[in-house]
């Protein structure tokens, strides 16, 4: 079988490469440049690879029978579409974002939720783009993203499998990365369904195939990356008590710094499936063993 690996920036994606490891700021900012350059620096100490917004136009992702709903927000009550244009940053906070990702060494990219937000992106020369469960059956998005000849992660949740089967064949596989989720916020555990992880492997060998997690707690993703998983993405946030629909689902700093060391710590004690006497075994094999083979004599 071959290696499926894929570049993103100067990092490798894939079989036999380190996990690649997201955090996903989204719109955890509140519309706040200041709190997101705390959730970059806290990915930054944590280990992360990546840190990942998400970016709509308004306009377009907002259906028109919901833009003068009223909502209350930390802004006070105001229409959906005025709170959705609250919470989007503009190219002066992502100019800035992109000269403080570049500055502390952290790759960024983002969702688009649409063409122009693809546009948008564009001029910030991304390592690869993100397409949300939301949009996995959105083709043409998928084949907007795909035309800038960048590599692009596909997440699975609230999707069939042949709704994954139809997005895959719409994106094509070069440089294609799938993560498998579930778009429940956050996620009971009887609903992750991480066996999904190395079925996917099986069925697109030639993929990375990674896991997007959403529920609470870190032993999930830890179990997605003994699965196979090989890049995983959760949700980032300065507080989980924040406002925000993403917040509950999300991994606080001192959460995120153990999630990045423990799956480092899980990719060491994997290893390579070989059976071998280690170093180590060797004194107990003196001292323990009552029958000693031809190995246990000239080791």
């Amino acid at each position: 079988m071959s290696r499926a690996v894929v570049r993103i920036g100067d990092r490798g994606g894939g079989d036999g490469e380190p996990v690649f490891v997201i955090a996903e700021i989204g719109i955890n900012h509140n519309g706040s440049l200041e709190v997101a350059r705390k959730l970059i620096d806290g990915a930054v100490l944590s280990g992360a690879d990546a840190v990942k917004f998400q970016k709509r136009t308004p306009e377009l992702c907002v259906p028109r029978d919901q833009w003068h709903l009223e909502r209350d927000t930390p802004w006070g009550r105001m229409s959906y579409i005025d709170y959705r244009r609250k919470v989007e940053f503009g190219e002066r906070e992502y100019a800035a974002i992109d000269r403080h990702c570049r500055e502390r060494g952290i790759l960024w990219f983002a969702s688009c939720w649409d063409e122009e937000a693809v546009d948008f992106m564009e001029r910030f020369d991304p390592p690869c783009y993100k397409a949300a469960s939301a949009s996995l059956t959105d083709h043409e998005l998928l084949r907007k993203k795909r035309a800038t000849s960048r590599p692009l992660i596909v997440s699975t949740g609230m999707s069939t499998i042949e709704e994954v089967h139809a997005g895959v064949e719409a994106a094509g596989r070069e440089s294609l990365l799938i993560a498998h989720a579930t778009s429940t916020y956050p996620c009971p555990v009887d609903q992750l369904n991480l066996r999904m992880i190395p079925v996917l492997k099986e069925e697109y060998p030639d993929v990375p195939i990674g896991y997007s997690g959403h529920e609470t707690g870190l032993a999930p993703t830890w179990a997605a990356v003994t699965l196979g998983a090989t890049f995983v993405e959760r949700h980032v946030t300065l507080d989980r008590a924040m406002w925000g629909s993403d917040q509950a689902a999300s991994v606080e700093g001192g959460g995120l710094m153990r999630l990045v060391a423990n799956i480092r710590d899980i990719e060491r004690s994997l290893g390579d499936g070989r059976k071998r006497v280690y170093p180590g075994e060797l004194p107990q094999i003196q001292k323990l063993r009552r029958v000693k083979t031809a190995f246990a004599e000239t080791a």
